[in-house]
């Protein structure tokens, strides 16, 4: 007689939102569309405020620079981060970005860069401009955990708690719904705190939105990773930490330190 899985068991969800024939639109680029699509319509909203330092025209223009650093600074940083051993000995694998490998923190970094020239090329404070692209990126996070979930991609580790679930495709065992926690911490939770410090008045203080995002995100990814499995190439690193973890640190430091930066500055 052997031993059943005692969580809750997963049907495979099919990876494509929209298919034709083998080909289509996965979850996860759908993700990406929704997300920049509500984002790009909040800030056209935020706009259209008066003495709002972005005109709707040149969100257009932000929305191509965001894009771009995404892909490209997501991709890259997945590369660097997680496999750079594999991508050495196979180069022209880095440009298979259809078959998944993205990073969320080289995707932060692509955006940074992103923002940064467009800042300059437009003449506006780079912080005036990340802190109204954080304030719509929880959209896309919580977005993106469900595609995730849906792709039974970055579970949990093994579990004995009553939500455990048996992912298809995985080796059976219940495990923790990593995706969903992060979806409800990085998403709906930092979402709602976007919403309320929007409402007191916290985009005239340039720099405190930005650093309400990288220390929320980084406290909520810090600490889901202690129920998230390790990547398997990877495992655990210093001092028992995973990569994401480690990559975290920075984050929550920079985000702490613009907390207070913004705090200081007067109302603009």
């Amino acid at each position: 007689m052997t031993d059943t899985p005692t969580g809750i068991i997963l049907p495979e969800f099919n990876p494509f939102a929209i298919e034709f024939g083998g080909f289509g639109v996965r979850w996860y680029a759908l993700a990406y569309i929704a997300g920049l699509l509500l984002g790009y319509y909040l800030l056209r909203r935020e706009a259209g405020r008066p003495g709002a330092p972005m005109s709707v025209g040149q969100l257009d223009s932000l929305l191509n620079h965001v894009l771009l650093g995404i892909i490209l600074g997501g991709r890259l940083g997945y590369v660097m981060f997680y496999n750079p051993a594999f991508f050495i000995s196979n180069p022209l694998e880095i440009f298979k970005i259809w078959q998944g490998g993205m990073a969320f923190h080289g995707g932060l970094l692509g955006v940074t860069l992103a923002m940064i020239l467009f800042a300059r090329h437009h003449a506006i404070p780079v912080l005036k401009v990340s802190d109204r692209v954080s304030m719509v990126l929880p959209i896309g996070l919580f977005l993106g955990r469900l595609s995730n979930f849906i792709n039974g991609e970055l579970i949990g580790r093994v579990s004995e708690v009553p939500w455990a679930m048996v992912f298809p495709k995985s080796d059976g065992a219940p495990r923790h719904p990593s995706q969903l926690y992060e979806a409800g911490l990085e998403g709906l939770c930092l979402g709602l705190a976007m919403l309320i410090v929007v409402r007191r008045g916290w985009l005239d203080r340039p720099g405190r939105i930005t650093g309400l995002m990288l220390t929320g995100y980084g406290l909520a990814r810090y600490l889901v990773e202690f129920v998230r499995e390790p990547d398997t190439h990877l495992g655990l690193l210093v001092g028992g930490l995973t990569m994401g973890q480690l990559l975290c640190l920075p984050m929550i430091a920079a985000g702490l330190y613009l907390l207070q930066y913004g705090r200081n500055q007067r109302q603009v």
